[in-house]
């Protein structure tokens, strides 16, 4: 088992989990979680050589850049729309991500 990808896969579940608890929610600490985690999700990849890295980090770069906005519209500016608004757009990215991520999966799989 490689521990250095389970790690990797727990942040970006656990990212895309909090993501969704903020949508049920909708508190300024539940964003600031799925912000955190995804952050560190995003940071992991960094060091990723995969066939989808490339990828793989783009999308955990998009949801980066929805969930940092939404974290000021909603604590700064206190929009809750907006704020709900790009939090949808950084779940989709990291449903992506997780797509990715289980294609990558059965391809390194089939080459055993």
């Amino acid at each position: 088992m490689d521990w250095g990808k389970v790690v990797y896969v727990f942040f970006s579940l656990m990212s895309l989990t909090s993501i969704a608890g903020f949508l049920y929610d909708n508190s300024a600490v539940a964003l600031f979680v799925a912000a955190s985690l995804n952050l560190v999700s995003t940071f992991l990849k960094i060091g990723v050589r995969n066939l989808l890295s490339a990828e793989l980090l783009a999308s955990s770069l998009v949801a980066d850049l929805h969930l940092i906005p939404a974290f000021v519209y909603m604590v700064i500016l206190g929009n809750i729309e907006w704020a709900i608004a790009l939090t949808i757009g950084a779940l989709i990215a990291n449903i992506f991500s997780l797509g990715l991520i289980y294609i990558e999966s059965s391809k390194t799989h089939e080459e055993y």
